[in-house]
């Protein structure tokens, strides 16, 4: 096999690898929003139904509104508690 048909071939494998892995990314952040979203909605403090969630490689972030600080902080929390949560970035704002 000449050279230039093998570095095609080492390069086809690498790029799959490269797009399964980013797929895989992709996956473990939509299970990971799915799981912060269960935990705003259960939390008893949080009105979860107030709160959009996103993931981007393991960091969340929050959206929405929330009646207080306090309430910002237990998302928050909440969120960080959920395995696979990397990091937490809140942009929520607070509206009684």
């Amino acid at each position: 096999m000449s050279a230039k048909p093998l570095l095609a071939v080492l390069l086809g494998v690498a790029l799959s690898g490269a797009c399964a892995k980013t797929v895989q990314d992709t996956k473990d952040d939509q299970t990971t929003t799915t799981r912060v979203q269960a935990a705003l909605l259960s939390a008893p403090a949080v009105d979860g139904m107030r709160i959009k969630v996103q993931t981007l490689q393991g960091v969340v972030i929050l959206s929405g509104t929330v009646k207080s600080k306090e309430q910002e902080q237990q998302a928050i929390n909440a969120a960080r508690r959920v395995v696979g949560v990397k990091d937490v970035k809140s942009n929520l704002q607070i509206a009684p």
